[in-house]
């Protein structure tokens, strides 16, 4: 399993106490059982970098600034999973990019 990941046990739907994985460096345990994901919730700092690197490979270098922008704004609004924040902060941008009046520019 590596030195990073360790053996714990959970509560699950099949069983009060069954046998998962956590990894050590982001302290996360999974829940294979009931396909529940592990909710992510960074610093501001630490998902600044996380969106910069996720703009790098998906967005062309003219929407980056649009894309950490609203990155900033839900991060800033609440709780919101660092997963949510990504994929919403990408689709406003995809809807800017489609815009009739964003291609006219």
């Amino acid at each position: 399993m590596g030195d990073k990941t360790f053996k714990d046990y959970i509560k699950t739907s099949a069983n009060p106490s069954t046998r998962t994985i956590g990894h050590k460096s982001c302290g996360l345990i999974f829940n294979f059982i009931d396909e529940k994901n592990p909710k992510k919730y960074s610093s501001r700092k630490e998902l600044k970098i996380l969106a910069g690197k996720f703009a790098e490979k998906n967005l062309p270098p003219e929407y980056t600034a649009q894309f950490l922008l609203g990155v900033d704004r839900l991060k800033s609004r609440g709780r919101l999973q660092d997963s949510e924040i990504l994929v919403r902060a990408y689709r406003e941008v995809l809807e800017l990019t489609e815009s009739p009046i964003r291609k006219k520019a």
